[in-house]
């Protein structure tokens, strides 16, 4: 996103809507006007259409290239991801297990959810993370747009020409058998002391027979406090894989 110096009147009616603050005023042949830092635009559209605040037009979008693009992509949700073709942060895979039979018993699914408004996050980081979990032998999903931008998913690798960008927030997902889950529990720990973001941690995994959640107990052990939830989508379609 930009603004157009020649229109701006430095109302600043736009600056509370940027969910990154990158709006901020500056000194223009002695007017006061809004400008937007690239560095921090995410590109998320809210100033620009989503809130429609500028009453004379001074906020555009120039045609965004490769990389920049992938900011809108990742941080406007009415965009879709050219990889999974979802919208949102463009993965659904967690959510449609009913269908997918994508994690068995035994399994584990991780999601790290990096950045939030407010804040952000840089493929920098993200790449910090998937790295220190690479280590320890993860898969990652690759229905991801995360995934897709790895050269090395073994290695948890980004592409070099995306690490300067930043975004509103991504997801990296992966999975782990259960008897490995701790390990990998203690490296989200330390790996969270380098990194300049904040991220949720979401743990999936198949209910026991009994009723119990097996990863819960794992995740207590680790140190960490899990509050169990449950989602069951209904009418979306057979499972690929046969009960386990």
């Amino acid at each position: 996103m930009k603004i157009d110096k020649e229109k701006c009147t430095g109302c600043d009616a736009c600056r509370p809507y940027c969910p990154v603050g990158a709006i901020k005023p500056i000194e223009s042949e002695g007017n006061r006007i809004n400008e937007i830092n690239q560095e921090e635009c995410v590109e998320c559209g809210v100033c620009y259409l989503r809130s429609g605040v500028c009453l004379v037009d001074a906020i555009y979008m120039p045609q965004l290239e490769w990389p920049r693009s992938i900011r809108e992509e990742f941080s406007n949700p009415n965009v879709r991801h050219p990889s999974t073709r979802a919208q949102g942060r463009g993965t659904e895979e967690m959510k449609t297990n009913d269908v997918t039979g994508r994690y068995r018993r035994g399994i584990s699914g991780i999601a790290l959810e990096m950045g939030r408004p407010g804040i952000g996050t840089s493929f920098k980081d993200i790449q910090t993370v998937s790295v220190a979990m690479a280590r320890l032998g993860v898969e990652f999903e690759p229905q991801n747009p995360v995934t897709t931008l790895m050269v090395d998913p073994k290695a948890g690798k980004l592409k070099e020409e995306v690490l300067g960008e930043k975004v509103l927030s991504a997801i990296l997902e992966f999975r782990i058998p259960n008897d490995r889950l701790k390990e990998v529990l203690h490296a989200i720990k330390e790996v969270s002391t380098r990194i300049e973001t904040v991220f949720s941690l979401d743990l999936v995994s198949r209910v026991n027979k009994n009723g119990s959640i097996p990863n819960a107990s794992i995740a207590r052990e680790a140190g960490f406090l899990p509050r169990p939830n449950t989602k069951t989508n209904v009418g979306l379609g057979r499972p690929l894989a046969k009960e386990d």
